[in-house]
């Protein structure tokens, strides 16, 4: 007969243990190495059907342990059984390497065979070892679990082999077990069938159970956590050498269940259980071993590579709490990859370095959107503070920063995203930048063109420039540092109820010949002073509390389809459409969508109307004129921009443009072919 082959127990540690542990040894351990007890569960052996060959995979013999395995008062996962153990945990790599693990192995062993010899008592045949060493500072557990079970001389035999239970008992006799062990799991248990009724009871009343049965109808059951189909779980070890012990005569023969069905099955026949009948070969030979005391135990468990050693569980990338943050607040982007958008390019995304001028309330929505978007580089720049009224409108600040005259604002925006995340590359710059109309004095030059080179500097390591301004003329110089190095620029600008969005188009021509206007563009008036003289109505920015965070979502959407488009900062613009239900023309689309150049959103009708302005040669933002003479002359060019009213118009030639209108509205024919047509 063939001897019986056990599946041994594989640790299951969940990640939440590790957890608990970390706790533990903070807060209670400490620098005490005293056995703590531990708890773990197993349930019936599960297995998994192939979809090719629809044939059953049995899953490993688990014992799991979970985040509650130190509690008085683990739960219990449903169908399933709880395990005792005994925990030690070493202060050192050096302790854990050189413990006296035979005498921690041989002491639980003795703990388990006076359980079943003095106490008759099967409540610690499944007890178990784990020792452990955590290594806090890298987040690696050194752990080596031991499942003692007792070896019997001579082996167990199966007689024929291993078979369906419900051919042995009758599928009634199945669910009349199922239904006693469902409310209330018992790891070991008898069986018997009287009158015509399958009854179960606890092992510890064999003898009163079995009084009147016959000893080839009595059934021995366990809770089964193998699925293999001819070999019984670990626990059935102990469970044999208890009934050896207690019982002799069942060396002779006893009747196995191995119950593995947490679930009755629908279809007859579907019962996964298993039954044999086992014995010993010479029964005088096991009763002299059992006469001499313990028997040998074994159960060491093997590590990843097969060998008996420890294995290391290294969870620095899940414990650390910044890596945790890091894996987390990805989570969403990274299941949009699943099913919805599989060629969503994240890293692009990730990797793009963002320069958002001006950290009001555009600012501090446009980073909280690109935070949520995973990106992970964010500058912000502004010369104010943060005052009483910023924190209610802009989500970075609270009342704190505004005592003592207000922490500034671009480095208190960044230290609010990193207590936000962690991860984040946030830096802040108090920077005051110089514009058209606010003429600079002789003793200011000298800072200004500081300031100037601090923003192209700002401006050439990014990739980004985010728009975020109160004023028109405030946008003036990073419209024209960003058209002239290339960079992606995005606008954002707020009226009461009305918003726009834009990018800025390529300095390049795209592949059909054509360019995309900037922010001055439609304009025939240079940037000017716009701030002097105004009331406190037009020094605020009175918009609906709303329309920002609005705007700056739609800003940050722009961008992120923009990195989508294969075309990048050259990706045409949609045509307007009359019906927006018909299907963009080829090319046109990201993977997100449309990649429109200008958004116009009015609140008052909840419409947003989508924009396009192509580049306009005598622009005092792109146009060639001024960015080449800005790359020819440099700060001069600029500082005769923010000093002199009229030269940005003579150099683009706005001022003859403005001329030849006025020419032409004092036209004597005009003025009478008005008066005609109306």
């Amino acid at each position: 007969m063939p001897i019986v082959q056990f599946a041994p127990f594989q640790s299951l540690v969940q990640p939440a243990f590790w957890h608990a542990l970390t706790n533990l040894k903070i807060d209670v351990l400490r620098l005490s190495d005293d056995a703590l007890p531990v708890s773990a569960t197993y349930t019936t052996g599960r297995s998994v059907k192939d979809r090719e060959t629809g044939k059953d995979i049995p899953l490993g013999c688990n014992l799991s342990v979970g985040d509650d395995a130190f509690t008085d008062d683990p739960q219990v996962p449903q169908h399933a059984v709880l395990a005792k153990g005994s925990f030690k945990n070493f202060n050192n790599i050096e302790d854990f390497k050189n413990a006296d693990k035979t005498a921690l192995f041989n002491h639980l062993s003795d703990e388990i065979w006076k359980s079943i010899t003095v106490d008759k008592s099967t409540a610690l045949l499944s007890r178990f070892l784990l020792i452990t060493f955590a290594d806090l500072k890298k987040y690696k557990y050194y752990y080596w679990f031991a499942f003692p079970a007792f070896a019997a001389k001579p082996a167990w035999e199966i007689d024929t082999d291993w078979s369906p239970a419900h051919l042995a008992l009758g599928e009634d006799a199945l669910a009349s077990i199922h239904a006693q062990l469902h409310p209330s799991p018992r790891p070991f248990f008898l069986v018997r069938t009287k009158n015509g009724q399958t009854e179960t009871a606890p092992v510890e009343e064999y003898d009163a159970f079995f009084a009147d049965v016959p000893a080839d109808q009595r059934t021995i059951g366990f809770i089964d956590p193998s699925a293999q189909p001819n070999n019984p779980g670990w626990p059935l070890r102990n469970l044999l050498a208890y009934l050896l012990a207690r019982h002799p005569e069942t060396s002779r023969g006893v009747r196995v269940l191995c119950w593995r069905d947490a679930d009755v099955p629908h279809a007859p026949g579907a019962w996964k259980g298993r039954f044999g009948v086992v014995k010993q070969g010479a029964g005088e030979a096991a009763a002299a071993t059992n006469a001499l005391g313990r028997p040998a135990a074994v159960g060491w468990e093997k590590n990843v590579q097969g060998k008996l050693g420890p294995r290391v569980a290294d969870l620095a990338p899940m414990m650390d709490p910044t890596r945790l943050a890091d894996q987390a607040v990805d989570l969403n982007l990274k299941l949009m990859r699943w099913r919805i958008l599989p060629a969503l390019d994240l890293d692009k995304v990730a990797g793009t370095r963002c320069l958002l001028l001006g950290a009001g309330t555009l600012g501090c929505y446009v980073a909280r959107t690109l935070m949520g978007w995973g990106v992970r580089n964010i500058t912000f720049v502004d010369s104010a503070r943060v005052s009483f009224s910023n924190p209610v409108r802009q989500p970075l600040f609270d009342f704190e920063d505004c005592l003592n005259g207000g922490k500034p604002k671009a480095a208190c925006a960044a230290e609010k995203l990193k207590k936000i995340f962690p991860g984040v590359n946030a830096t802040g710059h108090q920077l005051s930048i110089p514009m058209p109309g606010h003429p600079i004095p002789p003793a200011s030059v000298a800072q200004a063109q500081k300031d100037v080179a601090a923003l192209e500097a700002l401006v050439e390591g990014h990739d980004v420039v985010f728009l975020l301004m109160d004023s028109r003329e405030s946008r003036w110089l990073p419209t024209v540092l960003g058209a002239a190095k290339g960079k992606v620029v995005l606008n954002a600008a707020l009226g009461f109820d009305t918003f726009l969005v834009m990018r800025h188009g390529a300095r390049t021509p795209d592949g059909r010949g054509g360019r995309l206007g900037c922010y001055y563009c439609n304009d025939i008036v240079a940037p000017t002073d716009s701030l002097t003289d105004r009331t406190l109505d037009q020094m605020c920015t009175v918009t609906r509390p709303g329309l920002a965070s609005i705007a700056a979502s739609t800003a940050v959407e722009l961008l992120v389809s923009l990195l989508q488009h294969p075309e990048g900062i050259h990706a045409p613009a949609p045509p307007p459409q009359s019906n927006n239900n018909e299907p963009a023309p080829e090319g046109l689309e990201s993977i997100l969508g449309l990649v429109p150049h200008q958004l116009r959103g009015f609140l008052a009708q909840f419409r947003n109307v989508p924009i396009v302005g192509p580049a306009y040669t005598k622009c005092t933002g792109c146009s060639e004129t001024v960015l080449g003479a800005y790359e020819t002359e440099g700060f001069a060019m600029l500082l005769r921009a923010f000093n002199e009213p009229e030269f940005l118009p003579q150099l683009t030639g706005l001022d003859k443009l403005y001329e030849e209108a006025q020419a032409a509205l004092e036209n004597d024919d005009l003025v009478d072919a008005e008066e005609d047509d109306f």
